[in-house]
């Protein structure tokens, strides 16, 4: 499912009016159903919008019907280990291919 069929059903499900939506978004309800039948894309900030009207997240938008729990900062976080033996030419390549330009710590 894409995210705004996962809108649409969770909408259906809660028993949530197209209306509802649209007096949220301070728009007409004609927008609301052309975001859902995919005539109008659905912006970032309107995202949050309806998420809140439906009571959700909007992670529980993009994962429905999956649920996915953040965790607090209590929480640790696990710790990951990864080894991998690569050439010396390509290593640096890899590694910001794969973590992007976060500081990592490299043991040989």
């Amino acid at each position: 499912m894409n995210v705004i069929e996962n809108i649409f059903a969770i909408r259906r499900e809660k028993g949530i009016t197209q209306e509802v939506i649209a007096d949220a978004l301070f728009v007409d309800t004609a927008v609301i159903s052309n975001i859902e039948k995919g005539k109008r894309d659905l912006r970032v900030n309107e995202l949050e919008k309806i998420a809140k009207v439906l009571g959700v997240d909007v992670l529980y938008l993009i994962t429905y019907p999956d649920v996915y729990e953040k965790k607090t900062k209590d929480e640790k976080i696990p710790k990951v280990i990864l080894q991998v033996e690569l050439e010396d030419n390509v290593k640096a390549d890899a590694i910001k291919l794969a973590f992007g330009d976060r500081v990592l710590e490299i043991k040989k």
